[in-house]
């Protein structure tokens, strides 16, 4: 009599992976070593002559970067640790509760491109420990860049090629011109302005830079930053004509979109502006680039040049009204999948010894 290892139908279920760009595990040099050898050692990040680059940065920036980063990190660090490793958790969190409504099937996670937890692991979590046979990359990207977008597919899906029962799977589309996304934009940076005792003159939209070169070799991300700003124009309570999209970030020599965040605040600041207020509109959650970088750094210029009043918007981060604008991205993007959401596992067993192929049953 032949045996029977067959599943009684375990469940299969949903992964949806958010994706972020990455977070050291600690303020200090040792940690930032590691993390900025993987951020500008990609591809994706810096793309000129691997074997000159690799000179470059193991010459003349590992040896001194680190430590001079883990400074900047130290001004953001909280007792609870990173603040994009901190506020990334509570979306996940969040994002799950919201998408029980739609499905118990569905189990959210999140994964860093450089740094931990990695893409990779949140991948193997979600197929190996919840049995996702579907999963969902969504990258904390509002604006397409191959810098960033197209370097977390990279991350996705050579891992998850590599493994021998692959997933089906769908990717949430740049949402920089999505009504939902503008909509809690606009109403995160009119909510911050409204606390003011005092009214900005001027608001900045800063984006993350890039070089010319990636934009001139076809990059979409300026044109889609441009239209970000575009829309929340007519969002906004706040005057568009005092509205003004800048980027930040610059390194290295070589050009980069401009007009740059800095150059442009120091000289709005000698001309006489005394009070302004800054959003980010290409982060969703607040990082080093935001907290520091324009938080301290671009607060020091324009108080220097005569600023007065500076006033720095919190990304969207953790509100309420982005929660839910994920999750009906989400449900959008998963479409059919939510409706067979509830598809068993296999029930048959292998016709030639009896056994059943499935990892997860």
């Amino acid at each position: 009599m032949s045996r029977t290892f067959g599943c009684q139908g375990s469940r299969e279920r949903i992964g949806v992976l958010i994706a972020q760009l990455g977070t050291p595990e600690a303020p200090t040099a040792r940690a930032l070593r590691p993390y900025l050898r993987q951020f500008l050692g990609d591809r994706r990040v810096i793309e000129v002559n691997r074997l000159l680059w690799w000179f470059i940065l193991n010459v003349f920036i590992l040896p001194f970067r680190p430590a001079k980063s883990a400074a900047l990190y130290r001004r953001i660090w909280t007792e609870q640790g990173s603040p994009l490793l901190c506020s990334t958790r509570d979306l996940s969190i969040g994002l799950q509760e919201r998408m029980r409504s739609y499905s118990e099937d569905i189990i959210v996670d999140f994964g860093m491109r450089y740094g931990v937890p990695s893409i990779s692991s949140a991948v193997d979590r979600l197929i190996d420990d919840h049995h996702c046979n579907r999963i969902l990359l969504f990258s904390m990207y509002p604006q397409y860049s191959g810098t960033t977008t197209a370097s977390n597919y990279d991350a996705f899906f050579s891992h998850i090629l590599k493994r021998r029962v692959v997933p089906t799977v769908r990717v949430v589309e740049p949402y920089y011109r999505d009504t939902r996304f503008i909509s809690a934009l606009a109403r995160s940076i009119d909510a911050s302005i409204a606390t003011l005792d005092w009214k900005p003159e001027k608001l900045y939209l800063s984006y993350h830079g890039i070089p010319l070169a990636y934009r001139d070799a076809g990059d979409t991300y300026c044109c889609h930053c441009t239209e970000t700003t575009e829309a929340l124009r007519t969002k906004l309570t706040y005057p568009s004509e005092q509205i003004q999209q800048v980027f930040q970030s610059r390194f290295g020599k070589d050009p980069w979109l401009t007009p740059y965040t800095d150059e442009t605040v120091e000289a709005a600041a000698k001309a006489g502006l005394k009070r302004m207020a800054i959003a980010c509109p290409g982060f969703t959650t607040d990082c080093l680039e935001t907290l520091d970088e324009m938080g301290n750094e671009l607060r020091e210029v324009f108080e220097e040049h005569g600023g007065e009043k500076f006033h720095l918007i919190p990304c969207l981060n953790t509100e309420e009204y982005w929660l839910d604008a994920m999750a009906a991205i989400a449900a959008d993007e998963l479409g059919c999948w939510l409706s067979n959401s509830a598809v068993t596992g296999c029930t048959i067993t292998c016709p030639i010894d009896g056994r059943c192929c499935a990892k997860s049953c």
